[in-house]
């Protein structure tokens, strides 16, 4: 157990929810995948070691066999789509989007089921039919098309409010700084928000609650704060951490 005095706040709200009989739903999303690395390692090692189920968002069109490889014995591993090649087409006052609608839907459609039909063949015991979108942002357009290309879920940032025509399994709480050190962010700020966040689910919310990590740009600040945060929720009575595959409808 984490002894800093940073982490009690999260302490003290799952010890509420181990006295309310409640079980808080954890999932855990890294992005930009595309080959091993070193900082995958890291990755790896520390979800392995924590028995922490990883979903790790594959870029298609830029991976290929060698992140096959070594995912091939990695049993706590799922891997996702995302997108196709992780290029920008937004114009250059509009923020980053991959899928969005600058491009002719079927184009964007077909790099998308190109993507979903490499990773699957490449993944055929770890791939996991959830789309990624890159920067998590989608032209809402191009949605209800999802389910034809095979997809069960769409994975992007923030509460879930959209219904209808694909279910989400979103991400709430992301550890990088991206506007300012594009490192870790500060420890009291991230156990803040993941309070926060199951202050929320003890209200009434049933959505599991995605914590999002970029292993290629972690800093010491950002790997301290995973490893602190899985040995403070790893073992803790109140806390369930789940493979996305468990997490999506039926």
């Amino acid at each position: 157990m984490i002894d800093r005095m940073s982490w009690e706040p999260l302490r003290r709200e799952l010890d509420r929810w181990q006295a309310a009989g409640r079980v808080a739903r954890f999932w855990l999303r890294d992005d930009d995948a595309i080959e091993p690395t070193p900082d995958l390692e890291t990755m790896l090692a520390s979800t392995g070691d924590n028995a922490i189920p990883l979903t790790l968002a594959v870029i298609p069109g830029l991976t290929g066999e060698a992140l096959a490889t070594r995912l091939a014995e990695e049993a706590g591993v799922s891997v996702a789509v995302h997108g196709w090649s992780h290029t920008n087409h937004a114009g250059p006052e509009r923020k980053k989007q991959e899928l969005g609608g600058d491009r002719p839907a079927d184009i964007v459609l077909g790099e998308l089921e190109h993507g979903f039909r490499l990773l699957q063949r490449f993944y055929p015991a770890r791939f996991l039919p959830v789309l990624v979108p890159p920067w998590n942002r989608i032209d809402a357009a191009l949605i209800p098309a999802l389910p034809d290309l095979g997809f069960a879920a769409l994975s992007v940032y923030g509460r879930a409010r959209q219904s209808g025509a694909m279910p989400l399994l979103n991400t709430h709480v992301d550890i990088i700084d991206w506007h300012g050190t594009r490192g870790g962010r500060a420890e009291e700020e991230l156990v803040a928000e993941l309070v926060a966040e199951l202050e929320d689910r003890l209200a009434g919310s049933d959505e599991p609650i995605g914590v999002l990590t970029h292993h290629l740009v972690h800093d010491a600040a950002a790997w301290a704060f995973l490893s602190a945060l899985f040995a403070t929720t790893g073992r803790h009575p109140a806390v369930h951490w789940l493979p996305a595959a468990a997490l999506l409808s039926p």
